[in-house]
């Protein structure tokens, strides 16, 4: 199974970002996933969207499906739109402010380090549409991973 979620999460991987980064280039979103999550890392923004780029989820969806007793791209697909909204309310609103270290916050100023713009609920400090192209990079990925993961 590590093998094949390895498998899925590096295809899964690229097919979400290739999402979010067609949708960014056309206007649809300024949401950039690999810096926001590399920049919790690195404040080196180079080498932050190469970390962010390699933070991946496909062992989690894989423990999940050998829970369930199978994968599927339609439960991975669901999942994945679970993990978006997940994402989309309490992590980046909640969770992500408090343990990102280059995260501004009403407390922050920019004096010494770069601050990256907190997404707020749903990433609509990103653009109206960052929680729809979230939500479909989501259970791409998740469909993927279900398809090509073998339990």
């Amino acid at each position: 199974m590590m093998t094949s979620a390895l498998a899925g999460g590096v295809i899964g991987t690229l097919a979400m970002t290739t999402i979010i980064k067609t949708a960014t280039e056309v206007g649809m979103t300024r949401m950039d996933f690999a810096l926001l999550l590399g920049t919790a890392f690195t404040d080196n923004r180079r080498k932050a969207r190469a970390v962010g780029y390699s933070v991946g989820f496909a062992e989690a969806y894989g423990a999940f499906f050998a829970i369930v007793g199978h994968g599927s791209w339609a439960l991975g697909a669901l999942l994945g739109a679970l993990h978006a909204i997940f994402v989309a309310t309490v992590l980046v609103s909640v969770l992500l402010p408090v343990i990102h270290p280059r995260m501004a916050t009403p407390d922050t100023a920019a004096n010494d380090i770069t601050l990256i713009e907190p997404p707020g609920f749903l990433m609509l400090n990103y653009g109206r549409s960052t929680f729809l192209v979230t939500l479909v990079a989501h259970m791409a990925y998740g469909a993927l991973v279900g398809l090509i993961v073998h339990v």
